[in-house]
Order: structure tokens, then sequence, then C-alpha cells
């Protein structure tokens, strides 16, 4: 059923006019919560011309947003360790998109971090975006349960990320297992996945993520 998701599908884009000079290259950051991601994309943005989009500190400050009109229905769905609707996500993403390559028409390579979740995700994607965004690869962070739980304990002493706490984490890990691999697993088929063992330190993790970059250009 996913396989069909990779299908040409045309459907007129926001992103046709500035397409015409230069398509978004996306690199898709997946992997388990605490695996780091967020923490290499800081870094990758720091030695390459990338920006940085995550799909969950959009979703959240979307949530935060006063008169946001989906703000009390990102809440929910984050407190439960549930993917938001695909069409929340999208519109935030392809917004951030927009505004960063009409400032800057260099700006044109993106991290997309936490995205694509499922299959509703991937589906969605490739409805708006097919033909009008690039998709390099998925820069896959590989990392133990335990491991990323413990983390995300650590953080959430000082994120004030209401869903770092260990019941919150239970369901985010399950809801990552059940829906995100097999949507990494799809990718891998076609040879666009590049994995990173995720488990140890920053800076040994942030070598290999240099070395596939410097390969991939």
């Amino acid at each position: 059923m996913l396989s069909r998701l990779f299908g040409s599908q045309r459907v007129p884009s926001f992103l046709y006019r500035v397409s015409l000079i230069m398509k978004p290259q996306v690199v898709f950051v997946l992997g388990g919560p605490g695996a780091g991601k967020g923490t290499q994309c800081s870094k990758i943005v720091e030695g390459y011309n990338y920006t940085h989009l995550s799909a969950g500190d959009l979703l959240r400050a979307e949530r935060a947003r006063e008169g946001s009109e989906c703000g009390q229905l990102i809440a929910n769905y984050i407190k439960e360790g549930k993917i938001v609707p695909v069409e929340i996500t999208i519109n935030l993403l392809k917004q951030a998109m927009e505004e960063t390559m009409q400032k800057d028409e260099k700006k044109f390579r993106f991290l997309i971090d936490g995205f694509p979740r499922n299959e509703d995700n991937l589906q969605g994607w490739n409805t708006v975006m097919d033909g009008k965004a690039d998709v390099k690869f998925v820069l896959f962070f590989d990392c133990g349960e335990e491991v990323c739980i413990d983390r995300c304990l650590e953080r959430g002493k000082s994120s004030g990320r209401t869903d770092d706490n260990r019941e919150s984490l239970e369901k985010r890990i399950q809801t990552y297992l059940q829906s995100t691999r097999p949507i990494i697993e799809l990718y891998e088929k076609h040879g666009k996945v590049r994995t990173v063992d995720a488990s140890r330190c920053v800076e040994e993790v942030f070598a290999d993520v240099k070395a596939i970059l410097d390969k991939e250009g």
C-alpha cells in the first residue's frame, strides 16, 4: 500500500513560481524521540547551507500562537503522543519554505526534521509537493528505545515540553515504531536512506553526518 505513494501526481503547488528558479532540495530527518535530530540539525546548519525546519517546533509554535484556529487541537494530539493531521503540518511546512525562499533565493536547501511521520504525511507531501521539491535522501538517526527515553527525561527537566515525560514518551515511541519506521523502510527500499548510529556522543554522531553530507554534496 505504501509503495504507491511514490507514484506521480501532478497537483499545482504554492511553490510553482519559485520552483521555476530553483526547486527546494529536501533532506528528511527521521529518528525516534530523543535520537538527537534537533541537535544534529543545528550543527548541520552551522557548517552547511541548509535551513532547519522542525515539524514539531512549527506545530508547537502554532499551538502557542495567539488566535490560532488549531492550537488546541495540536495541543491535544501532542499530549497524547499522536500524529497531528497532515493538513496542518503540510501547511506550516509550506509556509516556512516559501518565506525562507522569498527572503533569500539561495536558501533552497532544507532539513525537514520529524517528517514524514506516517503514511498519511507521505501521501500529503506527494500530493502537494510532487514535482515542486526534490527529496535528496532520508537522514535516519538510529537510536535504542531506552537511550531515547533517558535523553528525553533529562531534557524534560529544562525543556518545558509537555511531552517529555515517561507516559507520553512511551506513547510517542510506539507511534514511531508503528507509523514512522515503515516510512523509513520504504525509503530504504528505494536506496534513499542514510543511517547514522545516534546512540553515541554528539561529536561522534556528527562526524558520520559530515561524511554523508560531504559525499552527497
